[in-house]
């Protein structure tokens, strides 16, 4: 498998001249991944944040089965079909309350691409096209499409295509209220990944900051869009981020876990004021945006499967037993040689090791390779290593990886 993947294939986030040969999985079974080899390793990651009731889930695997003898896809401009309404329908029944709209797409990229074109032609279709600039936060990722590129801060991953990105305006959560004030009529929408920003660095901000931004986007007439792409669906100890500051977003982003990891699938939810927008009699007012895979059948009928295991398992409350595990488990670290920081937000420990790498550091390979020879696959972000397991791990596994990283870590930062 290794020399045909070498011969033919192009990996993500992999510079493919240096980079050590890619694990062979051939099989999943609850937390762990299989290598071609025989090696057996918990996925701490949960497999680029999207696996939340752990691999081959039988009623995961059921729900794709059972929908695949009726209809695999169909397009969905002009048609419409049951795993998508019943899936619109539940999410709009757990969503913070005003979020009334479901615009599908097929990953988290897409959901905020849709997102920032959903605010500014909502704004063009009601008379006030110069609201055109979009606020976005430092350290934020948003997505590899050029446009969330663009509302993503300056980085190493955006750096090759500065000439086709979009001007954005950048602030701290802190700094959004005093920004609009000064340029409110001019803005479109406030941009943010509530209480978690992932790929910047996995950096926690508080819930009275997220507060902050909601009053100041009402304040200003500005609509606030809420990046749950990576928060969705229980992460951070809530079933949505927003829910630590009981606010409701104008416009909401949602994948990853969506559906459990098994097919790529986004929402983009928004309320009815936003909706209403784009009904008019003048045609070139529709939302022009989808593509082939809209809605596909496959993938809403596991979101709806995911769904009901999120309530039948009562998987919040394992969360909450989960944070308090590693929270503790993490704490030695704190003051550790080396550690700049331990934080803990829901279902994500991370130890940010001293450093001014960032992204590219050296420590990242190094430490991606001490947890493999340990059985744990974990992907740090440079000199940031996080563990955001399966909510269907166990107290014990928890605490066999929390301990793997307290002696990784001390032994090379």
């Amino acid at each position: 498998m290794l020399d045909r993947d070498r011969q033919f294939v192009w990996h993500p986030y992999t510079q493919m001249k240096t980079a050590p040969a890619p694990l062979a999985i051939v099989r999943g079974q609850g937390v762990y991944l299989y290598t071609d080899d025989g090696r057996k390793l918990l996925d701490g990651i949960s497999s680029w944040w999207v696996n939340i009731h752990g691999h081959a889930h039988p009623r995961l695997n059921q729900a794709i089965a059972d929908q695949a003898k009726r209809l695999e896809h169909v397009i969905f401009a002009g048609a419409t079909h049951e795993p998508a309404v019943d899936l619109a329908e539940r999410l709009v029944g757990v969503l913070p309350a005003g979020l009334s709209k479901i615009f599908y797409s097929d990953n988290g990229s897409t959901a905020v691409e849709v997102a920032v074109k959903m605010a500014m032609q909502y704004w063009r279709n009601q008379g006030q096209p110069l609201r055109q600039r979009i606020v976005a936060l430092h350290h934020a990722y948003h997505g590899d499409t050029i446009g969330t590129m663009a509302v993503s801060a300056p980085s190493v991953f955006t750096e090759a295509f500065t000439p086709l990105l979009f001007p954005i305006d950048r602030v701290n959560p802190d700094g959004v209220d005093s920004h609009l004030q000064r340029y409110g009529e001019r803005i479109a929408a406030v941009l943010v990944e509530p209480m978690l920003q992932g790929a910047g660095g996995m950096i926690m901000w508080p819930a009275e900051s997220l507060a902050r931004v909601r009053e100041a986007c009402y304040r200003h007439g500005v609509l606030l869009i809420a990046d749950e792409v990576l928060t969705g669906f229980g992460r951070t100890g809530r079933m949505f981020a927003c829910e630590h500051a009981s606010v409701t977003p104008d416009i909401m982003c949602l994948s990853k876990a969506l559906t459990a990891g098994y097919l790529p699938l986004a929402a983009t939810a928004t309320t009815n004021a936003i909706y209403e927008a784009f009904l008019s009699d003048d045609r070139t007012k529709t939302f022009f945006h989808g593509h082939s895979f809209t809605a596909n059948p496959l993938a809403c009928a596991v979101a709806l499967a995911s769904l009901d295991l999120i309530e039948e398992g009562r998987a919040l409350d394992r969360i909450a037993r989960l944070e308090r595990q590693v929270r503790d488990g993490l704490a030695p670290l704190k003051d550790a040689p080396g550690v700049a920081d331990v934080r803990v937000l829901g279902g994500v420990g991370v130890v940010e090791l001293e450093s001014d790498g960032g992204y590219l550091d050296s420590l990242g390979p190094r430490l991606y390779d001490e947890f493999l020879k340990r059985g744990v696959l974990l992907r740090p972000l440079g000199n940031v290593v996080y563990f955001m397991p399966p909510y269907v791990i166990t107290d014990a596994e928890v605490d066999w990886v929390v301990g793997s990283i307290r002696d990784v870590v001390t032994a090379l930062a």
